[in-house]
């Protein structure tokens, strides 16, 4: 995982991610099932305990000066000007975009892929996406849940998660509440994680890394990420040290 992404790039990221994951399933899949992208909005109103996307909420305003009062003619109504302009916290539609693999046959839900994005693991986006998950869990559909993200909350386990960054999530319907967990480090490789489908049919396989090389080169998102600054999700201690020498041995500095 490249830790530059995690930033003002994660929408972008998150979005052609899902396309890129229903084009790597879809040839593993066919004739029996078919990969589809799903777009949906949150509705999300941040503000400033959260330490989420701030700086998309706001728009372009500031304290204004206290402005003096405007006197009209006599034969008019004097008009006051507001002390201040302040910028208000607007709720703000945020896209999430899922993969659902449906059966040909009937176009039954078989498998929902989730890449969470900050809005899932923070405040009432938070709310709204455990709300979402709720409803998989008691449904027949397996659930596979992607965090490539460091920030926000966790999802609810019964046991407490390793101390990693990033996790995949693989829940099988049939197994529920056991859930097959992949906890990733970031200096290591993504993993290929398996996708289930109905019992009559073998898992597939879900190349993360592959996935995320592709969406990267593919999207040159080398062009848009000044490697020279820092981290807008920062990283702390041994982990700080290897991302700056990687940059580094890569010649970005």
């Amino acid at each position: 995982m490249d830790p530059y992404l995690e930033g003002s790039e994660w929408t972008s990221v998150h979005t052609v991610l899902a396309v890129e994951i229903a084009r790597q399933l879809t040839p593993l899949l066919l004739p029996r099932y078919i990969a589809r992208t799903e777009k949906r909005y949150v509705v999300a109103s941040l503000d400033a305990t959260d330490d989420v996307g701030i700086s998309s909420v706001y728009p372009d305003a500031s304290v204004a000066k206290v402005a003096q009062a405007t006197v009209a003619p006599k034969s008019a109504t004097a008009v006051i000007a507001a002390p201040l302009t302040i910028a208000t916290i607007v709720p703000e539609r945020i896209p999430h975009v899922s993969v659902e693999i449906r059966d040909t046959a009937e176009r039954q839900l078989v498998t929902a892929i989730e890449i969470l994005s900050p809005t899932n693991k923070l405040g009432a986006g938070r709310a709204e996406y455990l709300e979402r998950r709720q409803r998989f869990l008691l449904s027949a559909a397996h659930l596979v849940e992607i965090d490539l993200l460091r920030q926000g909350q966790r999802l609810p386990m019964l046991q407490h998660l390793p101390s990693v960054p990033y996790f995949v999530f693989v829940g099988r319907a049939e197994r529920r509440p056991m859930t097959e967990v992949w906890p990733i480090t970031l200096r290591e490789p993504l993993p290929i994680v398996p996708i289930p489908l109905l019992p009559a049919d073998a898992d597939v396989p879900l190349d993360l890394e592959e996935a995320l090389t592709e969406v990267y080169d593919g999207c040159a998102y080398a062009a848009s990420i000044d490697y020279n600054r820092p981290l807008e999700i920062p990283l702390s201690g041994e982990d700080a040290e290897w991302a700056m020498q990687r940059v580094a041995d890569r010649g970005e500095r």
